[in-house]
């Protein structure tokens, strides 16, 4: 690609990313301050129904609330492109201080999670491919679809019940039992319930579509070239086919990112798991703006990001897929 065309392709991508998060930050803003509820009761808690209509209006008045709304959002627009996002208003701390405390949770629940996920992905799609049609492949198969069809909230609770309530085998909630957050034994119990459900919420959607993504490449003309040369399924299967399927592989890794992420918000909703889903509902439901807002934009740069990645990979798997096309068949033609 020439470098003005290059200038030009990046440029535009850079230019949808910031409308994006532009339109995300005005419908969040506008769309939490005319939902129903008081933020006041979030600042001052319960004093707020002794509060008289005079100190009512003072205290929305020291909040900046009485303001219109895009007054509001253009003051909160200044402050935020130089850095100042505001303080929570439950907690009376910088927002960004806040959301810091919570995000290393969010990103070990998270980040294992979606590295489990591909991994046991890629190995499940390369055995189904390799087993194709057969026992294993239908029995695989059969389980994966029915797994991914349950609900994680209702898998959650199941495994909360059976697993804590029923056998006290594993805690049902939190990150680290209180007065043990340097305990990485205690940690990883804490993680097991909440991260079995964001793998087996995500594992076969993707499994599948990675063995279907090989099993394209298994009927490749290629393949056929391979064969007659002698070489053995395996080597075909884990030589050539897998080479091929790579560029599609990092395509539904950037897509799935967004994906796992929800996931993982519901998951620490359900098992009060302190991090930014958790610390989002919480926000949303006791009308903590400042929060919210840095919540949802946090949120928002990630899912447009990786679709804007996954957007850029797509459109250059093609060239990919036919030059690795073209160097593995140089490859079979030149072997033994």
């Amino acid at each position: 690609m020439p470098k003005r065309n290059a200038v030009i392709y990046y440029g535009k991508k850079v230019l949808v990313f910031l409308l994006s998060i532009f339109v995300l930050s005005v419908m969040v803003f506008y769309i939490a301050r005319l939902a129903p509820g008081d933020p006041l009761v979030s600042y001052y808690g319960d004093r707020v129904e002794k509060m008289t209509p005079a100190e009512h209006q003072w205290a929305e008045e020291k909040l900046g609330l009485t303001a219109p709304i895009h007054v509001q959002y253009l003051r909160w627009l200044e402050s935020a492109a130089q850095g100042d996002f505001g303080i929570s208003y439950k907690y009376k701390q910088d927002v960004v201080q806040v959301m810091a405390g919570r995000l290393t949770n969010t990103l070990i629940l998270g980040g294992i999670g979606f590295i489990l996920i591909f991994i046991l992905a890629l190995l499940l799609g390369m055995l189904c491919a390799w087993k194709e049609d057969g026992l294993v492949d239908r029995l695989i198969c059969k389980i994966g679809t029915i797994t991914s069809c349950i609900p994680e909230f209702w898998f959650a609770l199941v495994l909360i019940l059976i697993c804590s309530v029923e056998l006290r085998l594993l805690p049902s909630s939190g990150a680290y039992t209180i007065g043990h957050q340097g305990d990485i034994g205690d940690r990883l119990a804490h993680l097991i319930l909440p991260m079995t459900v964001v793998v087996m919420g995500h594992l076969w959607y993707y499994a599948y579509m990675i063995r279907n993504k090989i099993l394209e490449e298994v009927r490749a003309d290629y393949v056929l070239l391979a064969k007659s040369k002698g070489l053995s399924k395996g080597q075909i299967l884990f030589r050539h086919c897998l080479q091929g399927v790579l560029p599609a592989y990092l395509s539904i890794m950037a897509i799935a990112v967004p994906h796992v992420l929800m996931g993982t918000f519901i998951v620490e909703t359900v098992f009060s798991y302190p991090g930014i889903g958790l610390l989002s509902y919480e926000s949303a439901r006791y009308k903590d703006y400042n929060l919210l807002m840095l919540l949802c934009l946090f949120s928002g740069v990630i899912v447009i990001l990786c679709n804007l990645i996954a957007q850029t990979v797509n459109e250059h798997i093609d060239p990919r897929i036919k030059a690795t096309v073209q160097t593995e068949k140089s490859e079979v033609q030149n072997h033994e």
